[in-house]
C-alpha cells in the first residue's frame, strides 16, 4: 500500500525529496530482519513528513509471520 503525500503539515509546501537514513536507522528488533528506515522530506522546511520501510513483510522472520 502506498501512501502519497500531498502537502507538508508543518508549513503547507508541496515538495519533497526521499532519504534514507543512514547508519543507526535500521529498523530491528527481537525476531525481526532488519530494514532501513525511508523518509519523505519537505524541501521547504525539512521536515520528516513520513517514514517507512520498504517491504514491511519482509522484516519478520517466517517463523514469527501471521498467517
Amino acid at each position: 500500500m502506498e501512501i502519497k503525500v500531498d502537502e507538508c503539515p508543518f508549513c503547507h509546501a508541496t515538495e519533497f525529496i526521499k532519504g534514507i537514513q543512514c547508519g543507526y536507522a535500521e529498523v530491528s528488533g527481537e525476531g525481526l530482519h532488519s530494514s532501513s528506515l525511508n523518509h519523505i522530506i519537505c524541501r521547504k522546511c525539512g521536515s520528516v513528513v513520513r517514514s517507512y520501510v520498504d517491504n514491511p513483510e519482509k522484516l519478520l522472520n517466517k517463523k514469527n509471520r501471521k498467517k
